[in-house]
């Protein structure tokens, strides 16, 4: 977002650029709605081989854009990479709890602490890159083809065990899921809270940088907020043993969400510093507790795929993720004379009021029914 905006593509604004992480963040979580009962049925080599030849294809097409190539970029960055991070997304998570009953939210919350740790060293490798002799061309290639080799070693080293095949159909299990109260409310919430989460990620660096400080420093940010992400993603398994994982995931959106409205007071280092650890911390505990949430709401693994599939299709049912997920929207009320406080106060009190609001009904009904929430 930060080189896009003030080198590469500075001929758009901001509220436009933001579609292409956007638009990524969206196919990533809707195409499990295909990716997801084709891994039920058996499909797992082959999502995890097409998607990454898609990510890799994806990031080598990159390198041949040009500057000032908006919709090129869009295209490449945003949709391609995007179907192909989407079709091995949940079944690369969801494979492990074919390996593991007991202790799978920890395992699982593990898993996905991979993310922020290759955020910490990836953004570090693109930024000498493309601020070095390199250059965008050049270093959007050594970039793909460091991913392809990670992606490669993914694919020849995990393994599934034979599972028996659903016997219910596609639609047999989203007539189910209606049914169940407590999966619905799960995922309405999530749906509602998704509105300015993604803010601090599209905007940190950003924010630091307009406001004086140092180029450098601001690039750290989004490390630092990446370094606590990887720890809340890793603790994340940990706590919920105690907490329970329904009570952990409200308690890290809430938090989620007033650090949100605090980055109106971001001014210097150390609240750059404040911010990044403690927003990096919670949003990690909160991302990786999401599969182990439909997990625990799953009776028949059989079906995990499919549910995976709804769960994440309706967070952005009528593409409310892709308008509101702290890019375009945020960007729009940013403008031109970068106010702050708007973007910040509007993705914080939108997500922290539909959130909470969702969560009173799901603590309710889940102490009338006392399911077991704990794994």
């Amino acid at each position: 977002e930060d080189y896009y905006t003030r080198i590469y593509l500075a001929n758009h604004p901001p509220s436009a650029i933001s579609w292409i992480g956007a638009l990524t963040a969206f196919l990533t979580v809707n195409v499990t709605l295909i990716s997801g009962p084709l891994y039920d049925r058996g499909w797992f080599h082959r999502l995890m081989i097409a998607g990454s030849l898609l990510q890799s294809l994806s990031l080598f097409a990159l390198s041949f854009t040009k500057p000032g190539q908006f919709y090129l970029a869009f295209m490449v960055q945003g949709v391609l990479a995007g179907f192909g991070m989407g079709l091995t997304y949940a079944p690369s998570i969801a494979v492990v709890s074919q390996h593991f009953s007991r202790r799978r939210t920890l395992l699982m919350s593990l898993v996905t602490s991979g993310v922020p740790l290759g955020s910490m060293i990836h953004p570090i490798m693109l930024n000498h890159l493309l601020n070095g002799t390199v250059g965008f061309a050049n270093g959007v290639r050594a970039s793909a083809g460091f991913v392809s080799v990670l992606l490669l070693i993914a694919c020849l080293f995990m393994r599934t065990r034979e599972l028996p095949i659903p016997t219910a159909s596609y639609t047999a299990v989203a007539r189910k899921c209606s049914r169940e109260v407590l999966f619905i409310l799960m995922t309405v919430g999530s749906l509602l809270f998704q509105t300015g989460f993604f803010f601090p990620v599209f905007y940190l660096q950003l924010d630091s940088a307009k406001h004086g400080i140092d180029i450098n420093f601001s690039f750290y940010s989004l490390v630092i907020m990446n370094a606590a992400c990887f720890i809340g993603r890793c603790t994340a398994g940990i706590i919920a043993t105690y907490t329970g994982v329904l009570n952990l995931t409200i308690a890290s959106a809430v938090a989620c969400s007033v650090l949100i409205i605090s980055m109106i007071a971001l001014s210097d280092v150390a609240s750059v510093v404040a911010l990044g650890l403690a927003y990096g911390y919670f949003s990690g505990v909160y991302i990786a507790l999401l599969v182990p949430m439909v997990t625990v709401l799953t009776p028949d693994l059989s079906e995990l795929g499919a549910r995976m599939g709804i769960f994440f299709a309706f967070r952005s049912l009528s593409a409310i993720e892709l308008i509101f997920s702290g890019g375009p929207i945020s960007g729009a009320l940013l403008g031109s004379q970068y106010k702050w406080w708007i973007p910040s106060l509007f993705s914080g009190v939108s997500s922290s009021h539909r959130s909470c609001t969702c969560a009173d009904h799901v603590l309710k009904f889940a102490s009338s029914s006392s399911p077991s929430l704990e794994v």
